[in-house]
Protein backbone atom coordinates (compact mmCIF):
# COMPACT_ATOMS: atom_id res chain seq x y z
CA UNK A 1 0.00 0.00 0.00
CA UNK A 2 1.37 3.44 -1.30
CA UNK A 3 2.78 5.65 1.57
CA UNK A 4 0.48 8.59 1.16
CA UNK A 5 -2.85 6.03 0.63
CA UNK A 6 -1.56 4.26 4.30
CA UNK A 7 -1.84 7.84 6.25
CA UNK A 8 -4.72 8.96 5.01
CA UNK A 9 -6.62 5.91 5.95
CA UNK A 10 -5.13 5.47 9.05
CA UNK A 11 -2.84 7.77 10.64
CA UNK A 12 -4.63 11.23 8.68
CA UNK A 13 -7.17 13.66 11.21
CA UNK A 14 -9.39 12.92 8.54
CA UNK A 15 -9.11 9.12 8.81
CA UNK A 16 -12.61 8.57 9.00
CA UNK A 17 -13.87 10.49 6.95
CA UNK A 18 -11.51 8.96 4.51
CA UNK A 19 -12.97 5.48 5.57
CA UNK A 20 -16.51 6.89 4.95
CA UNK A 21 -15.61 7.72 1.24
CA UNK A 22 -13.65 4.54 0.74
CA UNK A 23 -16.59 2.71 1.67
CA UNK A 24 -19.27 4.13 -0.03
CA UNK A 25 -16.94 5.21 -3.85
CA UNK A 26 -14.29 2.29 -3.64
CA UNK A 27 -11.17 4.11 -3.36
CA UNK A 28 -9.15 6.36 -1.04
CA UNK A 29 -10.00 10.27 -2.38
CA UNK A 30 -6.65 12.19 -2.99
CA UNK A 31 -7.41 15.60 -2.55
CA UNK A 32 -10.37 15.47 0.01
CA UNK A 33 -11.16 19.06 0.21
CA UNK A 34 -12.68 18.62 -3.08
CA UNK A 35 -15.30 16.17 -1.87
CA UNK A 36 -16.28 17.70 1.72
CA UNK A 37 -16.68 20.67 -0.83
CA UNK A 38 -19.10 18.47 -3.12
CA UNK A 39 -21.35 17.46 -0.14
CA UNK A 40 -21.58 21.65 1.08
CA UNK A 41 -25.01 23.06 0.25
CA UNK A 42 -25.06 26.62 0.23
CA UNK A 43 -27.14 27.07 3.06
CA UNK A 44 -23.98 26.37 5.21
CA UNK A 45 -21.18 28.03 2.70
CA UNK A 46 -19.28 31.21 3.63
CA UNK A 47 -18.61 33.99 1.49
CA UNK A 48 -15.11 33.62 -0.42
CA UNK A 49 -15.18 36.64 -3.12
CA UNK A 50 -17.05 39.02 -4.61
CA UNK A 51 -20.71 36.92 -3.17
CA UNK A 52 -19.01 33.09 -4.44
CA UNK A 53 -19.70 31.10 -1.66
CA UNK A 54 -17.65 28.00 -0.76
CA UNK A 55 -20.71 25.57 -1.69
CA UNK A 56 -21.14 22.57 -4.28
CA UNK A 57 -22.75 24.87 -6.61
CA UNK A 58 -19.66 24.82 -9.22
CA UNK A 59 -18.94 21.24 -8.90
CA UNK A 60 -22.34 20.21 -9.65
CA UNK A 61 -22.00 22.31 -13.19
CA UNK A 62 -18.61 20.86 -14.00
CA UNK A 63 -20.21 17.21 -12.56
CA UNK A 64 -23.62 17.51 -14.83
CA UNK A 65 -21.28 18.23 -18.13
CA UNK A 66 -19.01 14.97 -16.65
CA UNK A 67 -21.78 12.99 -16.23
CA UNK A 68 -23.80 13.49 -19.49
CA UNK A 69 -21.16 12.79 -21.54
CA UNK A 70 -20.04 9.60 -19.84
CA UNK A 71 -24.18 8.75 -20.02
CA UNK A 72 -24.10 9.76 -23.67
CA UNK A 73 -20.98 8.01 -24.78
CA UNK A 74 -22.48 4.40 -22.57
CA UNK A 75 -25.56 5.33 -24.62
CA UNK A 76 -24.17 5.62 -27.48
CA UNK A 77 -22.58 2.41 -27.31
CA UNK A 78 -25.94 0.15 -26.16
CA UNK A 79 -28.12 1.14 -29.03
CA UNK A 80 -26.34 1.66 -32.09
CA UNK A 81 -28.97 2.07 -34.23
CA UNK A 82 -30.95 4.78 -32.38
CA UNK A 83 -31.74 8.13 -33.39
CA UNK A 84 -29.90 11.27 -31.48
CA UNK A 85 -33.61 12.24 -29.96
CA UNK A 86 -34.21 8.64 -28.67
CA UNK A 87 -30.62 8.79 -27.03
CA UNK A 88 -31.52 12.71 -25.65
CA UNK A 89 -34.20 11.24 -24.18
CA UNK A 90 -33.11 8.25 -22.30
CA UNK A 91 -30.20 10.38 -21.04
CA UNK A 92 -32.21 13.17 -19.53
CA UNK A 93 -34.65 10.03 -17.73
CA UNK A 94 -31.14 8.48 -16.17
CA UNK A 95 -30.14 12.19 -15.21
CA UNK A 96 -32.99 13.39 -14.35
CA UNK A 97 -33.31 14.95 -10.38
CA UNK A 98 -35.81 12.36 -9.45
CA UNK A 99 -33.52 9.63 -10.54
CA UNK A 100 -30.26 11.05 -9.25
CA UNK A 101 -32.07 11.46 -5.68
CA UNK A 102 -32.77 7.90 -5.72
CA UNK A 103 -29.31 6.88 -6.45
CA UNK A 104 -27.82 9.35 -3.92
CA UNK A 105 -29.86 7.89 -1.59
CA UNK A 106 -28.95 4.33 -1.80
CA UNK A 107 -25.62 5.18 -2.34
CA UNK A 108 -25.75 6.56 1.15
CA UNK A 109 -24.83 10.23 0.50
CA UNK A 110 -27.29 11.36 2.78
CA UNK A 111 -25.16 10.89 5.52
CA UNK A 112 -22.16 13.80 4.20
CA UNK A 113 -24.46 16.07 3.25
CA UNK A 114 -24.05 19.07 5.02
CA UNK A 115 -27.38 22.01 4.65
CA UNK A 116 -29.03 24.11 7.29
CA UNK A 117 -32.72 22.76 7.24
CA UNK A 118 -34.03 25.76 8.66
CA UNK A 119 -32.77 27.53 5.36
CA UNK A 120 -34.74 25.02 3.33
CA UNK A 121 -38.47 23.72 2.86
CA UNK A 122 -39.15 20.28 2.06
CA UNK A 123 -39.95 21.25 -1.89
CA UNK A 124 -36.44 22.56 -2.24
CA UNK A 125 -34.79 20.02 0.13
CA UNK A 126 -35.98 17.56 -2.39
CA UNK A 127 -32.80 18.26 -4.84
CA UNK A 128 -30.06 18.40 -1.92
CA UNK A 129 -29.22 14.30 -2.98
CA UNK A 130 -29.61 15.02 -6.62
CA UNK A 131 -27.19 17.88 -6.66
CA UNK A 132 -24.66 16.46 -4.35
CA UNK A 133 -24.62 13.65 -6.57
CA UNK A 134 -23.05 15.97 -9.75
CA UNK A 135 -21.11 18.06 -7.64
CA UNK A 136 -19.44 14.64 -6.17
CA UNK A 137 -18.98 13.76 -9.86
CA UNK A 138 -17.15 16.88 -10.41
CA UNK A 139 -14.59 16.21 -6.93
CA UNK A 140 -13.74 12.66 -8.25
CA UNK A 141 -13.13 14.43 -12.15
CA UNK A 142 -10.85 17.18 -10.51
CA UNK A 143 -9.14 14.47 -8.61
CA UNK A 144 -8.65 11.47 -10.44
CA UNK A 145 -9.34 12.99 -14.17
CA UNK A 146 -11.72 12.08 -16.89
CA UNK A 147 -10.77 8.47 -17.49
CA UNK A 148 -10.86 7.12 -14.00
CA UNK A 149 -14.15 9.01 -13.70
CA UNK A 150 -15.97 7.22 -16.73
CA UNK A 151 -14.29 4.22 -15.61
CA UNK A 152 -15.82 4.82 -11.94
CA UNK A 153 -19.36 5.77 -13.58
CA UNK A 154 -19.17 3.40 -15.73
CA UNK A 155 -18.62 0.29 -13.31
CA UNK A 156 -19.65 1.39 -10.06
CA UNK A 157 -22.59 3.37 -10.83
CA UNK A 158 -24.11 2.77 -14.22
CA UNK A 159 -23.93 -1.14 -14.29
CA UNK A 160 -24.50 -2.01 -10.71
CA UNK A 161 -26.88 0.80 -9.79
CA UNK A 162 -28.82 2.14 -13.09
CA UNK A 163 -31.95 -0.43 -15.03
CA UNK A 164 -30.88 1.64 -18.38
CA UNK A 165 -33.66 -0.70 -20.45
CA UNK A 166 -36.00 0.16 -17.28
CA UNK A 167 -35.62 3.13 -17.62
CA UNK A 168 -36.09 2.90 -21.59
CA UNK A 169 -39.86 1.67 -20.85
CA UNK A 170 -40.63 4.49 -18.12
CA UNK A 171 -42.84 7.02 -19.07
CA UNK A 172 -41.59 10.51 -17.20
CA UNK A 173 -43.73 13.45 -18.29
CA UNK A 174 -43.22 16.19 -16.30
CA UNK A 175 -44.75 18.34 -18.82
CA UNK A 176 -47.96 16.87 -18.34
CA UNK A 177 -48.05 16.35 -14.80
CA UNK A 178 -47.27 20.13 -14.12
CA UNK A 179 -50.30 21.41 -16.75
CA UNK A 180 -52.27 18.91 -15.11
CA UNK A 181 -50.94 20.61 -11.34
CA UNK A 182 -51.80 23.92 -12.94
CA UNK A 183 -54.94 23.10 -14.05
CA UNK A 184 -56.50 21.74 -10.79
CA UNK A 185 -54.90 24.43 -9.15
CA UNK A 186 -56.35 27.23 -11.23
CA UNK A 187 -52.62 28.15 -12.47
CA UNK A 188 -51.95 29.92 -15.37
CA UNK A 189 -48.82 28.52 -17.43
CA UNK A 190 -46.85 28.90 -20.33
CA UNK A 191 -43.41 27.82 -21.64
CA UNK A 192 -41.64 30.73 -23.11
CA UNK A 193 -38.66 30.12 -25.46
CA UNK A 194 -35.90 32.32 -24.00
CA UNK A 195 -33.41 34.38 -26.42
CA UNK A 196 -30.64 32.43 -27.16
CA UNK A 197 -27.39 33.75 -25.06
CA UNK A 198 -24.48 31.46 -26.42
CA UNK A 199 -25.35 33.11 -30.08
CA UNK A 200 -27.71 32.71 -33.22
CA UNK A 201 -25.51 29.93 -34.09
CA UNK A 202 -26.09 27.64 -31.18
CA UNK A 203 -28.12 24.80 -31.73
CA UNK A 204 -29.21 24.97 -28.05
CA UNK A 205 -33.00 25.68 -26.99
CA UNK A 206 -33.35 27.32 -23.81
CA UNK A 207 -37.28 27.21 -22.32
CA UNK A 208 -38.79 28.78 -19.17
CA UNK A 209 -41.60 27.29 -17.22
CA UNK A 210 -43.51 30.17 -16.12
CA UNK A 211 -46.80 30.12 -13.84
CA UNK A 212 -48.59 32.91 -12.76
CA UNK A 213 -45.93 35.30 -14.42
CA UNK A 214 -42.95 33.60 -12.08
CA UNK A 215 -40.37 31.54 -13.79
CA UNK A 216 -40.57 28.26 -11.79
CA UNK A 217 -37.77 25.92 -13.79
CA UNK A 218 -35.13 26.52 -17.04
CA UNK A 219 -34.14 23.92 -19.85
CA UNK A 220 -31.64 24.15 -21.82
CA UNK A 221 -31.33 21.39 -24.88
CA UNK A 222 -30.65 20.74 -28.72
CA UNK A 223 -34.42 20.35 -29.55
CA UNK A 224 -37.03 22.72 -27.88
CA UNK A 225 -39.57 19.19 -26.68
CA UNK A 226 -36.69 18.86 -24.83
CA UNK A 227 -35.81 22.14 -23.68
CA UNK A 228 -39.78 22.16 -22.37
CA UNK A 229 -39.28 18.56 -20.40
CA UNK A 230 -36.24 19.52 -18.54
CA UNK A 231 -37.65 23.03 -17.47
CA UNK A 232 -41.24 21.04 -16.45
CA UNK A 233 -38.82 18.78 -14.12
CA UNK A 234 -37.28 21.93 -13.06
CA UNK A 235 -40.89 23.70 -12.24
CA UNK A 236 -42.16 20.37 -10.67
CA UNK A 237 -39.04 19.78 -8.33
CA UNK A 238 -39.20 23.97 -7.40
CA UNK A 239 -43.09 23.06 -6.16
CA UNK A 240 -42.35 20.07 -4.95
CA UNK A 241 -44.88 18.05 -7.16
Amino acid sequence: MPISRFYKLYLSPNRKYVKVLKNLLGFVPGNLSLYKLAFRHKSVAQNVKKGVKNSNERLEFLGDAVLGSVIAEVLFKLYPYEDEGFLTELRSKIVSRNNLNALARKLGFDKLIEYDSRMLNSSRQGSLLGDAFEALIGAVYLDKGYDFTRHFLTNHIIKPHIDIHTLEQTETNFKSKLIEWCQRHGKDIVFYLVANEDGENSKLFTVQAIIDGETMGQGKEFSKKNAEKLAAEKACESLGI
